[in-house]
């Protein structure tokens, strides 16, 4: 389930998919993914699928968590300071920990974030701060961050999380309703101007607002 191979034929698929990022090829290799899914399901963690971790949520396909670390390392100026909409299972928070100074990760759903930072802790990561909150306002205390990436997708991009970007901030973000892209949203300066790409056509579920306790 856990082979060295099984990890090995993943990481071929994420690079005949067109992920070029050996940093990041490098972290998902090395990163358990088997322990962040329910043990009925774990023998499928190094397929390239999304998978159900219960809430109506998902563990998202490695390639697009691949694909959106790379966007981010690649366009953002620096990574002192990172924010996550969507902790989930943890897995994308734990592999964006892993190429980040600090990362500050909100949640709308109680008992996956309980789940997610005893996973986190596991791993022995000390740069990871969570918070249960409605991840649509992103987390502006803490803010302004150097890149954002949304693992939930609103129906157009967030004011609140374009306010919460550093001076040539990126953000990383799935947008659209029943078709939805992928989008990178980066701020000009620290003008008002903002130049958004389309990436590529991805399915995600919605940014909704409110908290599940």
């Amino acid at each position: 389930m856990t082979s060295q191979r099984t990890r090995e034929r993943l990481i071929q698929r994420l690079m005949d998919q067109g992920v070029s990022n050996e940093q990041v090829l490098d972290i998902i290799r090395n990163t358990p993914r088997h322990i962040f899914l329910d043990e009925a399901l774990s023998h499928r963690a190094y397929e390239d699928s999304s998978l159900p971790i219960g809430f109506g949520q998902t563990l998202s396909q490695p390639y697009i968590v691949a694909r959106m670390t790379e966007l981010l390392v690649g366009a953002a100026a620096k990574l002192d300071k990172v924010l996550e909409i969507g902790t989930g299972s943890g897995y994308q928070t734990v592999v964006l920990a892993q190429l980040v100074k600090q990362l500050y990760s909100v949640e709308r759903i109680k008992p996956l974030q309980d789940k997610a930072r005893e996973r986190i802790r596991t791993l022995g990561l000390r740069n990871v701060f969570l918070r249960h909150a409605d991840g649509g306002f992103g987390w502006p205390e803490q803010g302004p961050f150097d890149a954002i990436l949304s693992a939930a997708a609103p129906r157009t991009v967030p004011e609140g999380l374009k306010k919460q970007l550093a001076p040539n901030g990126v953000l990383v973000i799935p947008v659209g309703g029943d078709q939805q892209e992928l989008q990178l949203v980066m701020r000009d300066g620290d003008t008002d101007t903002f130049v958004t790409r389309t990436i590529e056509p991805v399915k995600f579920v919605p940014l909704l607002s409110g908290t599940t306790r």
